[in-house]
């Protein structure tokens, strides 16, 4: 039986919506790829972002920011290994930046798989979903809320990236981008190598 309140679940969906909306290298994948290769591309790779994001929910809410606190090392691992794949996913769209556009129906590939690998390199969601657990929803949690809590985490990243790929492919933001495409790659490859570095540096 789920214990979990409307107002809880409210307030989750609220605080997860701001955080979303700040700009993170998902973000800034998804735009591009939508800029790039139209809105039916870019929706299978934002489900994938989705989806890697709402997975740290779901680790978060089965502990693993316990672990981070037992063994400090494993949150400073996950932190360099996703801070390198940010910084080469970063590196490749500034070094492609002055290629031709892809072929919308062969474009290169950003699948489902590509998405949730992005989202996955930032182990920051697990530290945010934590504390935001704990801050919302202090009782003890049964099996019932956490599924609950994690179809819900789930359907407003699916909700967020689905509206802002939709959004981002519309003609007249697509016209735009193909006038200033070099500028807009080497802008979207230096934010998200930038966000890599900073996972890095950070302490």
């Amino acid at each position: 039986m789920i214990q979990v309140t409307t107002e809880q679940m409210a307030v989750f969906v609220a605080t997860l919506s701001v955080a979303i909306l700040s700009p993170g290298p998902g973000v800034i994948a998804v735009s591009q790829g939508a800029f790039a290769l139209g809105r039916r591309r870019a929706l299978t790779y934002g489900w994938g972002l989705a989806i890697g994001a709402s997975v740290w929910c779901l680790f978060a809410l089965l502990g693993l920011t316990a672990l981070f606190r037992v063994a400090p090392w494993t949150l400073t691992a996950l932190k360099l290994m996703g801070g390198a794949y940010l910084l080469w996913i970063g590196v490749k769209m500034w070094r492609h930046a002055a290629d031709p556009l892809p072929d919308p129906a062969q474009g290169r590939a950003r699948g489902l798989w590509a998405g949730m690998a992005l989202n996955l390199s930032n182990p920051k969601p697990a530290l945010f979903y934590s504390a935001v657990l704990l801050s919302i929803f202090p009782g003890a949690l049964g099996l019932a809320d956490k599924g609950a809590i994690y179809a819900v985490a789930l359907s407003v990243e699916l909700l967020f990236y689905t509206a802002l790929a939709s959004l981002m492919a519309l003609p007249v933001l697509r016209q735009r981008y193909f006038a200033s495409k070099f500028w807009i790659d080497r802008g979207a490859g230096f934010a998200i190598a930038a966000l890599g570095l900073s996972l890095i540096l950070r302490p």
